[in-house]
């Protein structure tokens, strides 16, 4: 009987020290946490190459996209027919106050974002004006140029967040192989004439 009790204890210890090992790589080393950006605000600014009318497209969404309420989508004015414009990108979080630029920290980060643009009705064509360290598009700045009728139609705005950039058709703007999760999607209805 003594020797069942000295053998439970020693049973006991042993479990007790199993359960208590301090696993390092759980502990000491924690993997880095990257939280998802809060987009509440996307600015699109449209300068016709050789000067015109400025043009803003915006989509404003309180609460960024989880939220209940619905996004605010603005255009400002039609889109002039067969016209090339410089496109530049903003990105708000508003709900911090001051509002916070997502824009550094895709610009930190620009091996793990890319922008993808598309156009029905063949309203618009684009191309990326701005790449990552690895020479990849980025598209925080690009050219869209209108089609040489008079259409209607939408351009769509997606921010992808790890998106696989060695897929095939990526580095030409197609999402198809992307991958990655949508940071932030904005769908803008447009009027060229």
């Amino acid at each position: 009987m003594k020797n069942l009790k000295q053998l439970s204890l020693i049973l006991l210890a042993a479990i007790a020290f199993v359960s208590c090992s301090n696993d390092d790589d759980a502990t000491d080393n924690p993997v880095p946490v990257n939280e998802e950006e809060v987009i509440t605000t996307l600015t699109a600014t449209l300068t016709p190459v050789g000067g015109g009318t400025e043009i803003t497209l915006q989509k404003q969404d309180s609460d960024g996209d989880d939220g209940p309420d619905d996004a605010v989508i603005t255009v400002s004015s039609p889109l002039a027919i067969g016209t090339t414009y410089n496109v530049s990108l903003e990105l708000l979080n508003e709900t911090e106050s001051p509002a916070e630029s997502i824009n550094e920290e895709i610009e930190e980060e620009d091996d793990e974002h890319q922008f993808f643009y598309t156009a029905s009705g063949d309203v618009a064509t684009f191309a990326y004006l701005d790449f990552d360290g690895d020479g990849n598009p980025l598209g925080l700045e690009f050219t869209l140029t209108t089609a040489d009728v008079a259409s209607t139609g939408n351009i769509t705005i997606v921010l992808k967040h790890l998106p696989n950039k060695s897929g095939e058709g990526v580095s030409d703007g197609d999402s198809t192989n992307a991958g990655g999760e949508t940071d932030v999607m904005a769908i803008f209805p447009v009027v060229v004439e």
